[in-house]
């Protein structure tokens, strides 16, 4: 499964990233998942991405994202601000996997 994360400046959700890959570990899920900024974010996700996950610091700008997601046909989501921690990567993983169904 390929995630697309998008954060202010597509740094500050490496601990997230983090947590999410060691839980798909543990459930044999193969996983590739890449943060960017907001700025980046309109290019890459027409690049082949599952499911695009929005970070609560951008929250701001989730419906402009939404639409740039939806144009390249990839669901779109908001980070749970509970699953936007070290220990969040079961309620994440969770929350991409019911995305990518949808």
């Amino acid at each position: 499964m390929n995630v697309l994360f998008v954060c202010s400046a597509g740094m500050s959700s490496a601990i997230v990233v983090n947590a999410l890959k060691k839980e798909a570990e543990k459930h044999r899920i193969e996983m590739n998942v890449k943060a960017v900024s907001t700025e980046e974010f309109g290019e890459e996700v027409k690049n082949g991405w599952d499911v695009a996950m929005v970070a609560p610091q951008v929250r701001h700008r989730f419906d402009y994202l939404k639409k740039e997601a939806d144009a390249a046909r990839v669901p779109c989501d908001l980070i749970p601000p509970q699953a936007y921690t070290p220990l969040g990567g079961s309620t994440l993983l969770k929350k991409v996997r019911e995305l990518a169904q949808r």
